[in-house]
């Protein structure tokens, strides 16, 4: 009777254990995201609430605008890249880059379900309606450049000009481009980290339970509050394999949105294939690529291989965040292709 009481006390421990690992809230300690000044926002048609900021052309001359669409998904504007993309509203560009819904100052929905690949289409759709402008210039990062790419198929006559930056993979993925080594004359090179590496560090118990109810089943078992924070530590661990071995990774920003990347990545396991209207877009198309990028050479020769317009610049001594490493490089390659 006794060995069994044991037995039913060390099981209720090793339960409560467990279950305090599954669920009670976890705190991270990372920096409290704050309102950037000069801030607005647009109540769109499609129901989201988006915080923007514009960089007015102070030029005569007026070209197309520009809209810069952050990685992630669920990622944040920086304020690294609006410093560096400024000097291009002194060229005649009106300029605006805009938090994407459910990150940073853009409202969190209250259905996870409804972050989609679609629903960021939609919300771009509905800004460039706003703006008014007959064309514009999208400057897509990672799965910025996604979601470029997609509008770009669906609203082709739209776009001036595209600008893809470390792109990550068209979807649906086609796996055996992994395996693809780069030319030897591309002197490309691999970061000292990897996302994986990342993963296995930042993750917790909680936080893959978070991960797995979301996706199976649309559940929050965290307020966006603790999800939000737990993905600004995600990246501060990720952030180490955007650079080059021997650089200092950007410092983590807060104020992604945790709900927005998961569900959204959710979203693209079953996108159409967008490969065959690919092959038909007249946009000119710059693909910039740090030399040390952490996505796949084979994912990158694919857009090569499609675009019928594209030009293709590997930026030296920098890794999938370009800008963070390079931005004066970044900007002189930028300008000279809207030029």
């Amino acid at each position: 009777m006794t060995i069994r009481r044991v037995v039913l006390g060390l099981l209720s421990i090793l339960l409560i254990t467990l279950l305090g690992l599954l669920f009670i809230p976890r705190s991270y300690d990372v920096p409290t995201f704050q309102e950037r000044a000069g801030t607005q926002y647009w109540d769109l048609s499609t129901g989201s609430r988006i915080g923007y900021i514009h960089l007015k052309s102070s030029s005569v001359q007026k070209r197309p605008p520009i809209i810069y669409l952050h990685g992630g998904p669920g990622g944040i504007i920086k304020d690294e890249v609006i410093r560096t993309l400024h000097p291009l509203a002194d060229q005649g560009h009106d300029v605006y880059l805009y938090d994407q819904v459910g990150s940073g100052h853009s409202r969190r929905l209250s259905d996870i379900g409804e972050y989609t690949i679609d629903r960021h289409v939609l919300d771009l759709e509905a800004i460039i309606g706003l703006i008014g402008a007959e064309q514009v210039i999208l400057i897509g990062h990672s799965w910025g450049a996604v979601l470029a790419t997609q509008y770009a198929v669906d609203f082709p006559d739209q776009l001036a000009r595209i600008v893809l930056d470390g792109p990550g993979p068209l979807f649906p993925i086609n796996r055996s481009l992994a395996s693809i080594a780069p030319p030897d004359s591309l002197n490309l090179q691999s970061p000292a980290f990897t996302n994986r590496d990342g993963n296995r560090k930042a993750y917790n118990w909680r936080a893959k339970t978070i991960a797995k109810l979301a996706v199976l089943g649309g559940i929050k078992v965290a307020s966006d509050r603790e999800a939000d924070r737990f993905f600004t530590y995600l990246n501060g661990e990720l952030n180490k394999s955007t650079v080059c071995a021997g650089d200092k990774p950007p410092l983590p920003t807060s104020g992604g949105g945790y709900y927005a990347h998961l569900m959204t990545l959710k979203s693209l396991q079953s996108i159409r294939d967008s490969r065959a209207a690919l092959k038909e877009l007249d946009s000119p198309v710059l693909l910039i690529r740090g030399q040390c990028d952490n996505q796949n050479w084979g994912f990158i020769q694919e857009y090569l291989q499609l675009l019928p317009n594209v030009k293709f610049e590997i930026i030296p001594n920098s890794g999938h965040a370009v800008i963070h490493a390079q931005p004066d490089m970044y900007l002189v390659v930028l300008q000279s292709f809207l030029e």
